[in-house]
């Protein structure tokens, strides 16, 4: 059988599973909150694993293979780092406040929950803003990413590769909302899974196993084996800190803990997502090797497509390749259904003060991740960056503004309406002159853009009114 044959083979039937899911869930989805966040009634499996797959995408496997082919062995403390801060700690700080603040308040949005909590339709509609035109940036990257995963492996032009991929997503995410993202992204959590464990079983035998990988890494390169070696101290832990706290304020994976069905199912939860993602440490590895094997590559980006294309049968490059789409699109459809969202609920809904019924704000949740699909694949065809570069850019700027709006939301009763917005602003405006400005000192933007959103969330709140005892009952019942 060609090597052609069975790529089509198994990533047809895989996508006809995820049409499939699409069609089932799009029969249970009958509301509003049925189409944003599953009605709240996922259980702990499927919301672990789906919040795995929408953290991995194409952006962690494509863009981390390519930092590790261009850094070295120093990037596997990204992936360590993303485990313990960005999961763990995540799920176990975050989690039950806000399953719990969030029905309080009755908001199925990071914007709206943020709205409701300072009072502020501002903060709300600023917030939704920077999440739309900063997550388009994102989609974009992880359309690029399957892309070039579809161009390497099946010799298939980069266009049609992005084509087939966004439109599979914008169907299922249409018909079946979020209930169709999560139960997708379960599935494509064991397949990225077990792609990933393929790729590098095969990788260390091909290279003679690990010690001589870091034998044939100090030839080319000491920094390429040593922390912090070629990346420095300062990028290396600017960027372990933005792909790990980054994840705080990034609204497609903080949904995962509206919607979980309660808080008994959070422990289990979490063990389940720690497990999880203990697989991003493999990307980074897989693309340090791959520099021993082709250190000649045009573009880091192809590091992993061009070591699955060399190392594996085509079976097995096949069982990569639906990985790897499967990361891309769990990802995807995860940031659609967070856009629309904040397109309909609360850029049209809470910025224009229509009244939008719960029929029509249904319709138009469809039609909203559509159009912003299409939108994103557009950009995507001619992509600026690399993957990683462009999914850093995006994070710095969305998690600046929404950090600590969301965490000082669920755990200070002193944060006041003028702090929020002075931190939203503050640190969105650092992130973006900081980026801009070309990274003063190899500092990622999302430190300096944390810092100030920090201290201006502080200090304004200790300097401005109080809420009243009235509304800090509601939100703390």
């Amino acid at each position: 059988m060609s090597e052609p044959l069975v790529y089509t083979m198994i990533l047809l039937a895989y996508l006809a599973v995820l049409v499939l899911v699409g069609f089932i869930t799009g029969h249970r989805t009958k509301s509003v909150e049925d189409f944003y966040i599953g009605g709240r009634q996922i259980g702990p499996w499927v919301t672990a694993l789906s919040f795995v797959a929408a953290y991995f995408s194409s952006v962690v496997i494509i863009g981390g293979g390519g930092f590790g082919y261009m850094f070295g062995m120093s990037t596997l403390w990204i992936g360590a780092i993303n485990v313990l801060l960005g999961c763990t700690v995540a799920w176990i700080v975050l989690g039950p406040r806000i399953r719990m603040f969030t029905q309080r308040l009755k908001t199925m949005t990071v914007p709206g929950f943020i709205g409701e909590r300072f009072q502020s339709d501002f903060a709300c509609v600023f917030s939704a803003l920077i999440i739309v035109l900063f997550m388009i940036i994102y989609n974009v990257s992880i359309l690029k990413g399957m892309g070039h995963i579809f161009e390497v492996l099946m010799n298939m032009p980069y266009v049609y590769g992005v084509l087939i991929s966004c439109i599979i997503i914008l169907f299922y995410v249409s018909i079946g909302g979020y209930l169709a993202v999560v139960w997708t992204s379960f599935i494509q959590a064991w397949v990225m899974g077990i792609g990933l464990i393929v790729l590098t079983v095969f990788t260390v035998q091909k290279v003679g196993g690990i010690a001589a990988a870091n034998s044939a890494l100090a030839s080319i390169d000491p920094g390429l084996l040593h922390t912090p070696g070629v990346w420095g101290w300062p990028g290396l832990l600017s960027f372990a800190l933005i792909v790990s706290f980054g994840v705080w304020g990034m609204p497609q994976l903080v949904v995962r803990f509206y919607s979980i069905r309660n808080l008994k199912v959070l422990k289990i939860g979490t063990v389940v997502a720690t497990v999880g993602t203990c697989m991003a440490l493999l990307p980074y590895f897989n693309g340090a090797i791959a520099r021993t094997l082709f250190p000649s590559l045009t573009s880091p980006d192809l590091a992993i497509p061009t070591l699955v294309k060399t190392t594996l049968s085509p079976f097995g490059a096949a069982i990569v390749l639906a990985g790897v789409v499967a990361a891309g699109m769990s990802t995807f459809a995860s940031v659609l259904i967070i856009l629309s969202s904040s397109m309909v609920q609360d850029l049209i809904r809470k910025g224009t003060k229509r009244d939008i019924t719960k029929d029509k704000s249904l319709f138009w949740g469809k039609i909203g991740s559509v159009v912003i699909g299409f939108i994103s694949l557009v950009i995507a065809l001619r992509p600026p960056a690399l993957v990683l570069t462009l999914t850093a850019f995006a994070w710095a700027v969305i998690a600046s503004t929404t950090l600590w709006p969301i965490l000082f939301g669920i755990y200070w009763k002193g944060a006041t309406k003028s702090g929020c917005i002075a931190s939203m602003v503050g640190g969105c405006v650092t992130a973006l002159v900081w980026m801009i400005a070309g990274k003063p000192f190899g500092v990622h933007g999302f430190i300096p853009g944390i810092i100030v959103g920090f201290l201006l969330m502080v200090i304004v709140s200790y300097a401005t009114a109080k809420f009243s005892v009235e509304h800090i009952n509601r939100v703390w019942g």
